[in-house]
C-alpha cells in the first residue's frame, strides 16, 4: 500500500474533470443566490456539504492520488470508476441540487426540467433493473483484456471522466420518481427478485479477480523504476477484485432497501385508494375484474372457468 505522503501529496491537473466541476460550482452557486433573492432560506451546512463532500470527492478522484496512479494500478482504477458511479452521485444528491433548482427557477426553466426528468432516457436510467444492470456491465469488463485500454488510454479517460459520473446522476435522480402507479405496482416484486439475484452476481467479477491466479487484462509486465510500493500485476489484480467484491456488495443494499419502500409506499396508495370507494364503486370494480377474468378464460389457449 502506498504511504501516506504519496496519498497526500500526489496531483495531477485533469482538464476533463475541470470543465465539469466548474460549471457545477457556479449552477450551484446560483441557485443559492436565487434562493437568497426569493427568501429562501437554504441549510449552510448543505450548501457546505455540496462543495466540500460532494465535487470534493470528484475532485479527489480526479486529481488526488486516484487521478494519478489509476492508470498503472488495477486497484486504483476500480477505486476512481467505482467512486465516480457511485459515491460521487450520492454526496451530491443528498445536497438536494434538484430541490434548490425547483425552488429558485423560473415557470420556463422549471417546466424544462420537469420535461427532461420524464424523458425516455431518464426513466429508462432511473429504473431499478436498468441501474443494477449497468454496474453490472461495466464491473464485467475488468474481466476481460478492454481493462488494460480502459484505465490505461488518454481517450477513454476523458469519456470515462464525463460518462461515468453523469450515468450514475441519472440513476440517483428518477429512480424515486413513481407516477405511474399501475406500472410500479405491477413490477416492483419483479424488480425486487431481479436486483436480489443481481446483488449475487455482482460480486463474480470481483471473486474471480480475486480467485482466479492469472491476470485477465494480459498486462503482466512490471512497471519499470517503479516505486517499492507498489504490488505486482497478480497482486494488484486481488487487491482491486478485493475492492470490487466489497464495493459491489455494499452498493446493491440500498438499492435493497430502496425496494423495499417502493414496495410500501406502493402498498399505502393501493389502500388508500380502495379506502376511498364507495360500496358501489368498490362492486363495480369488483364486477369489471370478474368480467375481464371470464373474458380471458374464454379466450381459445387459456381454458378454465369462473365461477
Amino acid at each position: 500500500m502506498p504511504p501516506w505522503d504519496v496519498l497526500a501529496t500526489s496531483w495531477t491537473l485533469n482538464r476533463t474533470a475541470a470543465c465539469l466541476l466548474l460549471p457545477a460550482a457556479v449552477l450551484y452557486a446560483r441557485g443559492l443566490a436565487g434562493a437568497r433573492r426569493r427568501g429562501l432560506r437554504w441549510p449552510v451546512w448543505r450548501a457546505s456539504s455540496f462543495y466540500a463532500l460532494g465535487l470534493g470527492s470528484f475532485a479527489v478522484l480526479s486529481f488526488g492520488f486516484p487521478g494519478v496512479y489509476s492508470h498503472d494500478l488495477r486497484w486504483v482504477f476500480t477505486v476512481k470508476v467505482t467512486g465516480y458511479l457511485f459515491v460521487v452521485p450520492l454526496l451530491v444528491g443528498l445536497d438536494r441540487p434538484l430541490t434548490l433548482a425547483r425552488a429558485t427557477l423560473g415557470t420556463a426553466g422549471l417546466v424544462r426540467l420537469e420535461a427532461f426528468l420524464d424523458s425516455r432516457v431518464m426513466r429508462l436510467l432511473g429504473n431499478t433493473i436498468v441501474a443494477a444492470l449497468l454496474g453490472l456491465t461495466l464491473f464485467t469488463l475488468f474481466l476481460t483484456p478492454l481493462f488494460y485500454p480502459l484505465r490505461t488510454s488518454p481517450v477513454v479517460d476523458v469519456v470515462l471522466t464525463m460518462v461515468v459520473p453523469l450515468v450514475g446522476s441519472l440513476m440517483t435522480v428518477p429512480i424515486i420518481k413513481e407516477r405511474d402507479r399501475e406500472a410500479v405496482n405491477a413490477l416492483v416484486v419483479v424488480e425486487f427478485i431481479y436486483v436480489f439475484i443481481e446483488l449475487v452476481a455482482d460480486a463474480v467479477p470481483g471473486i474471480m479477480m480475486r480467485m482466479v491466479p492469472r491476470v485477465f487484462d494480459g498486462a503482466t509486465a512490471g512497471l519499470l523504476g517503479h516505486p517499492g510500493w507498489m504490488p505486482g500485476p497478480l497482486r494488484d489484480q486481488q487487491l482491486a477484485g478485493d475492492l470490487l467484491w466489497f464495493v459491489a456488495e455494499i452498493v446493491d443494499l440500498p438499492l435493497l432497501m430502496l425496494m423495499f419502500v417502493r414496495f410500501a409506499h406502493s402498498d399505502r396508495r393501493e389502500a388508500r385508494a380502495f379506502d376511498g370507494l364507495s360500496e358501489d364503486q368498490f362492486a363495480e370494480l369488483a364486477s369489471e375484474h370478474l368480467a375481464n377474468r371470464r373474458d380471458y378464460c374464454a379466450r381459445p389457449g387459456n381454458g378454465g372457468t369462473v365461477r
